[in-house]
């Protein structure tokens, strides 16, 4: 039976290999398999619950789906057209709330909808999809829509195509970092006595009366093996969702996902300028995509084609590339974009629920984005589908059922508390200004590091960390070479790499400058010219061999060469 819940004593997180460490040494009410947005929130709210709960992720926090998305917290426009209001009345809603749960990372962006002359919908139905759109949020989008005229879409972004311009309704959702929003959900989750273990892989499943009660974990780097046992467990896999329910005995007769891969580029901010992201209609199958303001770059996205394979080896093709630099160029002719401006590629793919038979006929594109949640019969509960946005909705309701598993099974014996995920802020939100002002919080960081940071570095740091970064500043003040820059221009810092392993369960190169700096996407050479001091510092930090260091050195070249492998198609 469960013991009463441990209250929180502090913030103070600990590494990888001390939650390594702490994996297996007692039956854990709820073992979570999945370590990306979803099951970072589910084990969020079943520890703020007081449920005691493990996490074990084969690789990083959001190493698969939950770092490639569209980078977007959004109710989804194009919903409407296939009459799916409830979805976008639930990720309006909680689009609403992550707003106030992480206003460092969940930030308004404009979005743009040009209307051209020959258009399948018509600008008059577009804009009253609008006011439909603003309508399911209750009015409280970031802004209420408002159309305008050609002229103005010029003024506004002159970059757009004009010739055959009928106008463009302005509405408003969210951009987020994906990666870092899954992370702050897993630190809350240990924060509340959650067991986070990266870079740990189920190898099999433990049965007792054909009922799976744990599972046989192996740890990436030493090999070492252990068996947790819990009352419940949870896959919550995304793409591997079926791979996972195969390992446990409970395959069924037909899928349950229909994989989609969606493909995103990367560019410089002057090869597709943009103040707002602008939603655009490919020229071959109609279908919707988006160019999307991202800093000094910009990035456009997504393709949308069936996948088969292993979701770990995902990425860009030649293919995807060009059908993405099609679009472009057909909506921003006088910035036309070659092979040679891409920075980087990303490429994810969509844990979609499989369609019932009659509906198989259905494109990439038409397959809901609803999730679903099941209880097989050996006792794992799945969940399936969804979409970033509403992963704190999917996550309660999974513990809901877990909850009321538990309760039927004898599992629980003592009243649990109330989560309230949808009212308490992420750790870098708490503290954070009324008015949402990031300027000011950079001041505040600029100020806490005594001048041993630059003013770029400093809001980057608040941008990323939120009130964290006062914490990270006073540490960069105590020890002044962790201001210096990883990308000599760049406002990423050394400090960042101590933070990542000491408060953020890092443990490889790739870790640090795919998820926690986003260097892979942002810099020009991908960050290959600091991976080698990044893999020194952490092997100061973890007391990595020689050959250690050299082998997760040349895991991250591996890990951009893919994303290059378009080049050589």
């Amino acid at each position: 039976m469960r013991t009463a819940p441990k209250p929180v004593t502090n913030n103070v997180m600990r590494t990888r290999n001390e939650m390594w460490s702490a994996l297996g040494t007692r039956e854990v009410d709820l073992l979570v398999v999945g370590g990306g947005i979803v099951g970072a929130g589910i084990a969020r709210d079943a520890a703020r619950r007081g449920l005691d709960v493990a996490v074990v992720e084969m690789q990083d926090l959001a190493w698969g789906t939950s770092s490639r998305s569209s980078k977007l917290v959004h109710g989804g426009v194009r919903y409407l057209e296939q009459y799916e209001f409830g979805l976008v009345f639930e990720s309006v809603s909680e689009r609403r709330i992550l707003m106030d749960l992480a206003p460092h990372l969940v930030n308004p962006l404009g979005f743009l909808f040009p209307v051209y002359k020959g258009a399948k919908h018509k600008l008059w139905v577009i804009n009253a999809g609008m006011w439909l759109y603003d309508g399911l949020s209750l009015f409280r989008s970031p802004r209420v829509h408002k159309n305008l005229s050609p002229r103005e879409v010029e003024a506004l972004e002159p970059a757009v195509r004009q010739e055959g311009l009928k106008g463009a309704p302005l509405y408003w959702d969210c951009s987020t970092d994906d990666a870092r929003l899954t992370i702050e959900t897993a630190i809350d989750a240990a924060a509340h006595g959650a067991t986070i273990a990266t870079w740990s892989k189920v190898e099999s499943f433990v049965l007792d009366d054909g009922k799976v009660r744990g599972a046989l974990v192996r740890d990436a780097f030493s090999g070492e093996t252990k068996t947790v046992r819990a009352r419940l467990v949870v896959n919550a896999t995304g793409p591997w969702t079926d791979r996972t329910l195969a390992l446990a005995n409970a395959a069924r007769p037909a899928p349950l996902l229909r994989p989609t891969k969606g493909v995103h580029i990367v560019v410089d901010a002057a090869k597709l300028p943009v103040s707002n992201a602008v939603v655009c209609t490919h020229p071959i199958d109609k279908r919707v995509l988006f160019v999307i303001p991202w800093g000094d770059r910009a990035y456009v996205g997504t393709t949308d084609t069936d996948f088969e394979g292993d979701p770990g080896d995902v990425h860009a093709t030649r293919r995807d590339v060009d059908y993405l630099l099609a679009a472009t160029r057909e909506h921003f002719p006088d910035f036309p974009l070659t092979h040679a401006d891409i920075i980087a590629t990303w490429a994810g793919i969509r844990p979609l629920i499989a369609p019932p038979p009659v509906d198989a006929g259905q494109t990439a594109s038409e397959v809901s984005r609803e999730h679903e949640i099941l209880m097989g019969p050996n006792g794992v509960l799945t969940v399936g589908g969804g979409k970033l946005t509403t992963y704190r909705r999917m996550a309660a309701e999974a513990v809901d059922n877990a909850v009321r598993w538990l309760e039927l099974s004898g599992g629980i014996s003592k009243p649990l508390e109330s989560a309230d995920t949808a009212k308490h802020p992420l750790p870098g939100a708490e503290g954070w200004p009324e008015d949402d002002d990031h300027a000011a919080v950079g001041h505040r960081v600029l100020d806490a590091s005594k001048g041993t940071l630059s003013e770029a570095s400093a809001q980057y740091l608040a941008n990323t960390y939120g009130m964290r970064a006062l914490v990270l500043a006073d540490r960069v003040r105590r020890e002044p070479k962790l201001g210096a820059p990883l990308v000599p221009g760049r406002p990423e810092i050394l400090g960042q790499v101590d933070w990542a392993v000491t408060e953020e369960l890092a443990a490889s190169v790739s870790d640090v400058m795919t998820r926690r700096t986003q260097l892979f996407y942002r810099d020009h050479d991908q960050g290959l010219g600091a991976a080698e001091a990044v893999g020194q510092r952490m092997q100061a930090l973890l007391g990595w061999t020689p050959e250690r260091f050299q082998e997760e050195v040349d895991r991250y070249r591996q890990d951009v060469a893919l994303s290059r492998q378009w080049r050589d198609e």
